[in-house]
């Protein structure tokens, strides 16, 4: 008997210590959005990325984390993140001009602003401190390893912009937004098509087409470029000499990416050509829908017009989300469109859900949500 019922305890702990499969509910509630977005970063914590720690992939994915740190009852995924800034001591990826290797530092900046301790940002500002010093002149002509020294492809500017502004705004020291700034506009001046409003993803693409000779716009690319700006804005200064101009872009991409949205909520991979590559895709999406609702919720654009984008795109990523947690139709990483299945996940679409819901939390239990104009 005594057996026997440790067999028991035994497979009730092992239970216990497991998820239970469901379907997650769609439904535009704060209780639903908490659920979902829980359910998806719990799977995501109990398989962890095999990418190092301070890679992109896992920065990306850091950024959700302290979203839903902001919005959950729970406090365990923000002490995931304490740890996780510890044991990195606090140190920037090992590439000091690369700027996916800067992106981790904005989750050590978020950490800055709960907790001020010099230890956190001691490695930041001492790199930062350094690119203040480096001329940042060279063309942005993909060759020659020139991602190695400048931002010359539009993912960089999910990358490092926010950690300069977010450092900007931790330190109070407004010369790593300058850099920033300065920065910024020269991607954009050199990647970012003023016919289309959307960004090439770099120089190789100025002259490419799709099957159906449409130009070349990888979703997930806008997806980052759209995420970067709405946090380069969050923590900039509403004085700044230079955020009209960031406001204007917002406007116009945000005009542009709601209009490509696919009747089943996705955005296509390849943006301007939904034929090619129909399958869906979570990880642009999930990032258009955080850039979409948080312009709703900071009145850059009105919850009518954009509320239908907005709930296709949120329902589309919770069909996408599997029985355990974990979230498919995942592009794996790429530097162009291309294919994704029910099965491919990685931690940086994960980020951008989470993402996605805080900002959709947000929205349902603001202010917004007291007028008239309700959600589909």
């Amino acid at each position: 008997m005594k057996l026997v019922a440790s067999l028991l305890l035994l497979f009730l702990l092992l239970v216990k210590g497991c998820q239970t499969p469901k379907t997650l509910s769609f439904q535009l509630n704060s209780d639903s959005i908490i659920e979902a977005m829980e359910y998806v970063a719990d799977w995501q914590l109990a398989n962890p990325s095999k990418h190092p720690p301070t890679h992109w992939s896992q920065a990306a994915y850091y950024t959700g984390m302290m979203a839903l740190a902001d919005v959950s009852k729970d406090d365990r995924y923000l002490k995931a993140m304490k740890k996780m800034a510890r044991s990195n001591q606090y140190q920037p990826g090992p590439n000091r001009r690369f700027a996916d290797d800067q992106a981790v530092i904005q989750t050590y900046a978020q950490l800055y602003l709960r907790n001020p301790d010099p230890t956190i940002l001691a490695p930041t500002l001492e790199l930062f401190d350094w690119l203040l010093t480096l001329p940042f002149d060279e063309p942005l002509t993909w060759d020659d390893q020139i991602h190695n020294r400048e931002w010359a492809w539009c993912d960089a500017l999910f990358m490092a912009p926010p950690a300069l502004a977010m450092v900007s705004q931790s330190t109070g020291n407004e010369k790593y937004l300058q850099l920033m700034n300065r920065l910024w506009w020269k991607t954009t001046e050199y990647l970012y098509d003023p016919q289309e409003n959307l960004y090439f993803r770099d120089s190789r693409f100025f002259d490419q087409r799709t099957p159906n000779g449409s130009k070349v716009f990888w979703s997930r690319g806008n997806g980052w470029v759209m995420a970067g700006l709405v946090r380069v804005l969050q923590a900039m200064p509403q004085n700044f000499t230079a955020r009209p101009s960031y406001e204007k872009l917002y406007r116009e991409m945000a005009k542009k990416i709601a209009g490509l949205q696919r009747s089943d909520g996705y955005w296509p991979s390849s943006l301007l050509d939904p034929n090619h590559l129909p399958n869906p895709e979570t990880s642009g999406t999930a990032f258009f829908v955080y850039a979409l609702t948080w312009g709703v919720n900071h009145n850059y654009l009105t919850l009518k017009e954009y509320s239908p984008f907005i709930e296709r795109g949120w329902q589309a990523l919770i069909q996408a989300v599997h029985p355990n947690g974990k979230l498919g139709y995942v592009q794996p990483m790429s530097v162009q469109p291309g294919a994704a299945e029910y099965e491919t996940t990685e931690a940086y679409a994960v980020g951008g859900f989470l993402l996605a819901g805080s900002e959709l939390f947000k929205l349902v239990e603001g202010e917004h949500m007291k007028t008239n104009i309700k959600l589909i």
